[in-house]
């Protein structure tokens, strides 16, 4: 993959910043770094040592099967188990469990059949499994619901007494701590109040958690009353806010940690009057210089972006300030590069960019004066966590610290 044209660079300096700027919010909880999903798009593993080394206590992904990945990748770079617990919490029935908890994996528990089939995975080892109950607070997604918990304390209850389990948290989520608005904190606080009766049920049972965590990103900025003993540190991670409408990155003092960027594959003069890409969705409306960037909604650019993405193309003039012109393509897009004159033809020694010139989609506005993940965000009716999440895996990931060091060098994660 080294001559992929496309490659994301990620500032491993900017994770370890944000995550002391967050810790700061939080002070006297513990940190789990989130690094589900190849850590939002930005590799796992990299980011995974970056965070351990930053003062991360925990870390968190999403499927048994990225947890598994993440402990091997681990042990391989010789981190104790002790000094990097992992939680998942996604998993279906007839998940090898005993791989789980042979790995040291803690793992979420919402429904009595996942409990029973952990329980004996962990009763044929010989070795408990490390499980976090999870309460449905509001989410309606996993997690047990009030009417349910009673039941799944008082088999949680029997597997401890069994030697089959043993109970480290509990848990759930917030599914508006990134709402201000009088609905938002009423919701904020309904789940809160759900989560305080769980606690109060679980303890009906004899059961404590040491680790009680209600918070991720949202939470651990805007509702300390929910901080709890530990905050779920994901999207602030990777230097962007849960709502930029409430607060943005540079407010919040986070800096993006992604630069998505290509070279121009192409620099030609069109005639006026020329439709663009599929569909002829733009037409030139002038004589103009257009580029043409290596990325398309196979690398993870949205389709939505036709005729709105917004790039800077960093030439020997200048910057650029363009947009994506006519729609998305599988493997690329065109670009607009300016009004041409009669006498310029695609040679022309004075062209505005030139073939192998950057062209940065997004990244940290603040340092380089490029588009934000933010602003892709909006032109595609989206979030930003779905902008950096979605970058496909031909994509390079390209690791650095401050002053363009690389740090394991070109690839994917």
């Amino acid at each position: 993959m080294e001559t992929y044209p496309s490659r994301a660079v990620v500032d491993l300096d900017a994770v370890t910043h944000n995550l002391r700027v967050l810790r700061g919010r939080a002070p006297h909880s513990l940190q789990m770094a989130v690094v589900k999903a190849g850590a939002y798009g930005h590799g796992q593993l990299p980011v995974a040592l970056t965070a351990l080394a930053a003062g991360a206590d925990w870390l968190g992904v999403a499927q048994v099967e990225e947890a598994l990945e993440l402990r091997a990748a681990l042990d391989a770079h010789g981190v104790p188990r002790d000094s990097a617990p992992i939680l998942a919490w996604i998993a279906p029935s007839g998940q090898d469990w005993a791989r789980a908890v042979e790995a040291d994996i803690d793992l979420s528990v919402s429904w009595t059949w996942a409990l029973a089939e952990i329980a004996a995975a962990a009763r044929s080892l010989g070795h408990p499994a490390r499980i976090h109950v999870k309460v449905d607070t509001g989410m309606s997604r996993a997690g047990s619901t009030p009417e349910d918990l009673p039941a799944l304390a008082a088999a949680v209850r029997t597997a401890v007494d069994g030697g089959q389990v043993e109970l480290v948290g509990a848990w759930s989520h917030l599914s508006r701590a990134d709402d201000p608005s009088p609905e938002g904190l009423a919701s904020t606080a309904e789940h809160v109040a759900i989560f305080e009766s769980g606690l109060e049920v679980l303890a009906r049972a004899g059961l404590h958690p040491a680790i009680r965590h209600l918070s991720a990103t949202a939470g651990a900025l805007w509702h300390p009353e929910a901080h709890y003993d530990m905050v779920r540190i994901g999207i602030g991670m990777y230097g962007l806010s849960p709502d930029p409408e409430v607060e943005g990155s540079a407010e919040l003092g986070l800096c993006p940690a992604m630069r998505l960027e290509a070279p121009l594959t192409s620099v030609k003069v069109v005639a006026a009057d020329r439709p663009v890409s599929y569909g002829g969705t733009w037409r030139t409306p002038t004589r103009r210089w257009m580029g043409l960037v290596p990325l398309g909604y196979a690398d993870g650019i949205l389709r939505a972006a036709s005729n709105a993405g917004p790039v800077t193309v960093l030439a020997d003039g200048g910057p650029i300030a363009t947009h994506v012109v006519g729609r998305v393509c599988m493997d690329q897009f065109v670009i607009d590069l300016g009004p041409a004159r009669d006498d310029q033809a695609s040679a022309a020694e004075d062209a505005p960019a030139r073939v192998g010139d950057t062209a940065v989609l997004f990244g940290d506005p603040a340092r380089d004066r490029v588009p934000s993940a933010d602003q892709w965000a909006r032109v595609c009716g989206t979030i930003n966590y779905e902008i950096v999440s979605r970058l496909g895996e031909r994509v390079p990931r390209v690791h650095i610290h401050e002053g363009g060091n690389t740090a394991g060098g070109e690839g994917r994660e």
